[in-house]
C-alpha cells in the first residue's frame, strides 16, 4: 500500500471533527478529515448552539448561514403539558434572558441535520478533497514520532496508509481512536434509554399558538417532542426501559421498525389521534455522564463526544465538543508551524478537561430535575483557564473551577474570554465587537491604535510568530457606548496597557509596554511552550 503524509489526521465528521477541520485551515494547516458515513447526518441529534459556538461560527464566517437555518428566536422556550394540545400548559423561557448585551452572537436552536452540511460545505470549500466522507480508520500505529493509519473507502473498498505528525479523534462516544489509544472512559452509564423518532407531521398548525423548542410532557413515561421546524419535522423522545426488554420498552425490533406502531405513540403523545404521521427513520440512545482519563496519550488526542459524554439536558454536550476544537486548532497549528513547543498540547487537557467535567456535572443535575432547569445560553462564555499557556496576573481570579455558574461577569483578567464590547466601524461592517479584532493569530489588543506599541510587536513577528496589533479605538472605530471598554478593561485600559490575546479569543497576558524589546517575545514563547 502506498503511504502518503499529512500533519493532523481527524477522524470523525460530525460538528466537531468539521469545526476542527474548518480552523485548522483557517491556520493553514495540511490536514485530512476522514468519516465512515457517506453524508452528513440525516438525525436531528443536537439542536441548540450556545452563545459561544457562535462567536467561533461568526470567526468561521459561518455565523448568518447557521442563524438562518434555526428557528425564529420567539420560538425558543420550553413548553410543558400533558400533550401537545393540553388549554394547561406551561410555556417558559426564552433561552437568552433580557439583560446586559455579553455577546454579539447569542445562540439559537439549529437542528445538527440542518448544521452538518453546513459545516461540511465549508470545511470542502476550505480543504477540498482533503475532507473525504465515506472513508473509515481501520486501524493505527502510534510510534512516538507520529502515527501511521490504515484507511479503507467505503465504495470500492481499497485501502492506503497515510501518515500523519498527530491524529484527533472526534469519533463520538464510541471511539475507536479512544479505543485504540488505550485510554479508558470515566462516570456513570445507561442514566437513560430513549428511542428518537423522526417524522413529518401537520404540527405547526397545532402548536401556532405555543410554539418552543422543547415540548416536555408531563404524563410519567410519555416523553418529548423536539423541534426541528415547527411545522412538519420533528421528532419525539419516547423513553425507554433500562435495559432492552424491560417493562417502560416499546417491544421487539419489529417493533421498533414498525412505522404504523410508532406513528401510534406519535399520536398519543401529541393528544391528536386522526393526526397524519410519516415516520422517516429512529435510533435508540443512551444517556450516559462520562470523561475521558486523559485528552492525550503521545501523538494521539481526543475531542467531543470521544472525551466526554454530556447528558442532553442543558444543551451543552456538542458545544462543550465545539470549544474543544476551537482550543486545540491553534495549539495544534502553533506546533506543526514549529513555533511552539509540543507541551503547549498539554495545556488542551489542563484547560478542557476540568470545563468537560464541570458540564457534565451540571447536566446530569437537570437531569434529575427535569421539570426545573433551563439552558444557560452563555454558561460557556464564562470559561478562565489555568494553564502554562496563561501568564497569571496578581489578581488572577479564584474560582471552584473553570466555568462560573454564576453568569457571565466580564472583564480582562488572564485565561477568560476577550470581553464583548460593542464597536462602530465607518466603512468596516464586518467589525462590530472587540471580538471582531481577535485573531487569526495572536492580537496584542490596546485601547487605542497606539503606535509606541509597534516595536514590541515587531519583535514578536522577528521570531517567526504572526502578531496582529490592534486597538479598540482607532480614527474610524469606536465603542458603541463610549467608555465600556474602559470601564470592562480595568487596568487593561490605560493608554500603555495591552491584552496578549490567544487565537481562541482567550487573554494570555495583560501588562504594560515594556521597555525592554525582548520582554514580550519571550512572554508569547512562554506561552507557546516554545524552546
Amino acid at each position: 500500500m502506498a503511504e502518503s503524509h499529512t500533519s493532523v489526521l481527524v477522524v470523525g465528521g460530525g460538528p466537531v471533527g468539521l469545526v476542527l477541520s474548518c480552523l485548522l485551515s483557517g491556520q493553514g494547516v495540511d490536514h485530512v478529515l476522514v468519516e465512515s458515513r457517506p453524508a452528513a447526518s440525516r438525525h436531528p441529534k443536537a439542536r441548540g448552539v450556545s452563545a459561544r459556538s457562535m462567536e467561533i461560527f461568526r470567526r468561521m464566517g459561518l455565523e448568518k448561514a447557521v442563524r438562518a437555518a434555526g428557528l425564529p428566536a420567539e420560538q425558543v422556550s420550553f413548553y410543558r403539558g400533558r400533550d401537545l394540545v393540553d388549554p394547561d400548559y406551561v410555556r417558559t423561557g426564552p433561552l437568552r434572558e433580557p439583560g446586559p448585551e455579553h455577546t454579539p452572537s447569542p445562540g439559537l436552536v439549529c437542528s445538527q441535520d440542518v448544521l452538518e452540511p453546513l459545516l461540511l460545505r465549508r470545511a470542502e470549500e476550505l480543504a477540498g478533497p482533503r475532507v473525504r466522507f465515506g472513508t473509515r480508520l481501520v486501524s493505527f500505529c502510534d510510534d512516538g514520532l507520529g502515527v501511521r493509519a490504515v484507511l479503507e473507502e467505503r465504495a470500492g473498498g481499497r485501502r492506503y496508509r497515510l501518515r500523519a505528525d498527530w491524529l484527533v479523534g472526534c469519533d463520538g462516544a464510541s471511539s475507536a481512536v479512544r479505543a485504540g489509544a488505550g485510554i479508558v472512559m470515566e462516570g456513570p452509564t445507561g442514566l437513560g434509554r430513549y428511542l428518537s423518532i423522526r417524522f413529518e407531521a401537520p404540527l405547526g398548525e397545532v402548536v401556532a399558538d405555543r410554539a418552543s423548542a422543547s415540548y416536555f410532557l408531563t404524563v410519567p413515561g410519555r416523553g418529548g417532542f423536539m423541534a426541528v421546524d415547527n411545522d412538519r419535522h420533528w421528532i419525539y423522545q419516547y423513553p425507554l426501559g433500562a435495559g432492552p426488554g424491560t417493562a417502560a420498552d416499546p417491544g421487539t425490533a419489529a417493533d421498533v421498525t414498525d412505522h404504523r406502531f410508532l406513528a401510534g405513540l406519535v399520536r398519543t403523545a401529541a393528544g391528536v389521534p386522526d393526526l397524519d404521521v410519516t415516520v422517516r427513520d429512529t435510533m435508540t440512545w443512551r444517556m450516559d455522564a462520562q470523561l475521558a482519563g486523559s485528552y492525550r496519550r503521545s501523538r494521539v488526542l481526543l475531542a467531543g463526544d470521544a472525551a466526554h459524554v454530556v447528558p442532553p439536558t442543558g444543551g451543552h454536550g456538542m458545544n462543550t465538543g465545539i470549544g474543544d476544537a476551537d482550543n486545540l486548532a491553534w495549539k495544534l497549528a502553533a506546533v506543526t508551524a514549529g513555533h511552539a513547543g509540543e507541551a503547549l498540547l498539554d495545556t488542551y487537557e489542563t484547560e478542557r478537561r476540568p470545563l468537560a467535567r464541570q458540564v457534565i456535572d451540571i447536566s446530569t443535575a437537570n437531569a434529575a430535575d427535569r421539570t426545573g432547569y433551563r439552558i444557560d445560553d452563555e454558561l460557556l462564555l464564562t470559561a478562565a483557564y489555568r494553564s502554562a499557556a496563561v501568564v497569571p496576573g496578581p489578581e488572577h481570579a479564584d474560582r471552584p473551577g473553570v466555568l462560573d455558574p454564576a453568569g457571565c461577569r466580564p472583564g480582562c483578567r488572564p485565561g477568560e474570554r476577550v470581553p464583548h464590547v460593542r464597536l462602530t466601524a465607518a466603512g468596516a461592517a464586518d467589525v462590530t465587537s472587540t471580538l471582531d479584532l481577535v485573531g487569526p493569530g495572536f492580537t496584542l489588543l490596546t485601547a487605542d491604535d497606539d503606535p509606541l506599541w509597534q516595536p514590541q510587536a515587531e519583535a514578536v513577528r522577528r521570531a517567526g510568530i504572526p502578531l496582529a496589533l490592534r486597538g479598540v479605538r482607532t480614527a474610524s472605530r469606536r465603542e458603541a457606548v463610549p467608555g465600556q471598554w474602559a470601564r470592562l478593561a480595568g487596568a487593561a485600559g490605560r493608554a500603555d496597557a495591552a491584552l496578549l490575546v490567544r487565537p481562541d479569543g482567550h487573554i494570555a497576558w495583560r501588562g504594560v509596554r515594556p521597555t525592554d524589546l525582548a520582554t514580550l517575545p519571550a512572554l508569547v514563547r512562554r506561552v507557546l511552550a516554545a524552546p
